[in-house]
């Protein structure tokens, strides 16, 4: 009787735009979703990021002083359709050249990619062609993006197993993508654990160097943002340019969501209520306005108003800088800092906006503001400033 060994089936690629077609699925919903459990452990409102990216098609429409749902799901829609369209251009485009590639070349080849690809929204698609939007790139350091590119950029490994038909790669790289996935699975869980932990008011514990310096800036930061709090409210409410009352909600939703964080920090690290800033610590802070000079604001005539917001939320924003340049270059918790860096971004960012920054001023602004020294220049100007 002949026997014999049975048949392995051959092996067969699958049409490679179809694999990447899945790819960008893949990598794009792991992107937002680490995107939404892990804004806040960076002091990143989530609610108010995704806001901000939906401006990027949507423009003013999506911006409102409490991000809607609808602005919401515009803004994570379309960070799905870039990070997607960015993994087709990978392996389709360039697939001659990456379809073929195992697991850990690809992955060499991802993280430079993630680099070009986030640098190339932040400096050219969004601010100057094809959306012409310079809200973006002002808002938001260029790092954010980075971030969430690289996440993104993490999951192009899968691609060398999706590439086969029945899942018949080869076994070395079955091995390696299934420790993968697995490794994946296990970040989202994680991450979504440490978020409930702080939705119940447990965040990882406070870890910087001089706890008075931190909670002192915490607490300044937090009266310097009601400040600013009720003057955008009064900018909502008069200002008569409509993009100036949108920009108004914008920092509204944005500072509203920072003194959240900062209120949640406070309870989870240092358990205890926040003790508010004294008359002489107000006086104190750069930036910090006047009774006289809200009054000012409050009183301008209709035809005055905007310049006169403009002109006290421009100081304002500068104090505030001040304030988180100190923290960025402080040796505080992590987490403080990079908020720092981000809330320094922009606040400057902000002041340009109001300034009417578009096209490559708004990009060479935003470029100084991300990577300006505010404490160390001369004569302690605001790096990117617009007078």
């Amino acid at each position: 009787m002949d026997e014999r060994a049975p048949a392995i089936p051959a092996r067969r690629l699958r049409p490679r735009r179809l694999a990447a077609i899945e790819l960008g699925l893949i990598s794009s919903t792991f992107s937002t979703i680490v995107s939404q459990l892990f804004a806040a452990r960076i002091g990143r409102d989530a609610a108010v990021d995704w806001m901000t990216v939906a401006t990027i098609p949507a423009r003013d429409w999506a911006i409102s002083a409490e991000p809607s749902w609808s602005a919401i799901i515009a803004g994570i829609a379309f960070h799905q359709w870039a990070d997607f369209s960015w993994a087709l251009v990978f392996f389709g485009v360039f697939g001659r050249w990456t379809a073929q590639l195992p697991p850990l070349a690809i992955l060499a080849l991802a993280m430079p990619w993630a680099v070009f690809s986030s640098a190339t929204e932040w400096f050219v698609l969004v601010p100057l062609f094809p959306f012409w939007q310079p809200l973006f790139t002002l808002q938001q350091p260029y790092w954010i993006g980075l971030l969430v590119h690289g996440s993104s950029a993490l999951m192009y490994p899968l691609f060398a197993r999706l590439r086969w038909v029945g899942g018949a790669a080869p076994e070395r790289d079955i091995r390696f993508t299934s420790a993968w996935m697995v490794a994946a699975l296990a970040v989202i869980a994680l991450l979504g654990g440490i978020a409930l932990s702080a939705a119940r008011g447990h965040e990882l514990p406070w870890f910087g160097n001089h706890k008075e310096v931190d909670q002192t800036y915490i607490r300044h930061m937090t009266a310097h943002h009601a400040q600013g709090i009720v003057l955008a409210r009064l900018a909502i409410e008069r200002a008569h340019d409509p993009h100036l009352r949108k920009l108004a909600m914008l920092m509204l939703a944005s500072q509203n969501g920072e003194t959240k964080i900062f209120e949640n920090w406070w309870l989870s690290w240092f358990d205890t209520g926040m003790p508010g800033c004294t008359a002489e610590e107000r006086a104190d802070m750069p930036g910090f306005l006047t009774p006289a000079q809200m009054r000012q604001v409050d009183a301008a005539p209709p035809e005055q108003f905007d310049g006169a917001f403009i002109d006290m939320m421009s100081r304002h924003h500068r104090g505030a800088v001040k304030m988180a340049d100190q923290m960025w270059h402080s040796r505080g918790d992590l987490r403080l800092r990079i908020m720092a860096h981000a809330i320094r971004h922009e606040q400057q960012g902000e002041i340009a906006l109001m300034h009417g920054a578009t096209g490559i001023d708004a990009v060479s602004t935003a470029f100084r503001n991300m990577l300006g020294d505010n404490v160390n220049s001369p004569a302690g100007t605001l790096a990117g400033t617009i007078d």
